[in-house]
């Protein structure tokens, strides 16, 4: 059993929000919980979450989308370079829940569990 879990994260690091997803499943399917009912002025993102549907979200939100586009679009949008190298803030969040090893191995056989645990592990982070 392989689970994927996309992350919301403050600008300091600590976690907002996660959702769980099936191991095979693609990123994007969870970005629409997490954003959903939260106000937010700029979102740092994967190149992977570059969906028109989710750029047009942005625009009507009035947030702005701080990520490179895939290499792959046929065109290319600017962003914010500065401002998208904070974006190891997410990937520190990870590896620091990944030291933790029963989440980083996932030992639980339910969700629920498995859940329960990262919202323990958040919140060791944030006290630390």
């Amino acid at each position: 059993m392989t689970t994927k879990v996309v992350a919301l994260v403050d600008a300091l690091g600590n976690l907002a929000n996660f959702v769980l997803l099936p191991g095979q499943a693609h990123d994007m399917k969870g970005v629409e919980p997490l954003i959903d009912g939260v106000a937010f002025d700029a979102l740092l993102a994967d190149k992977a979450f570059g969906a028109d549907w989710l750029l047009t979200e942005f625009d009507a939100r009035g947030a702005t989308a701080i990520f490179p586009a895939k290499a792959n679009r046929k065109f290319l949008r600017d962003y914010d370079k500065h401002a998208y190298k904070w974006r190891h803030l997410i990937e520190n969040f990870f590896a620091k829940i990944k030291e933790l090893r029963a989440i980083a191995t996932r030992y639980e056989n339910t969700a629920s569990s498995y859940a329960a645990n990262w919202h323990l592990a958040a919140a060791i982070i944030f006290a630390r």
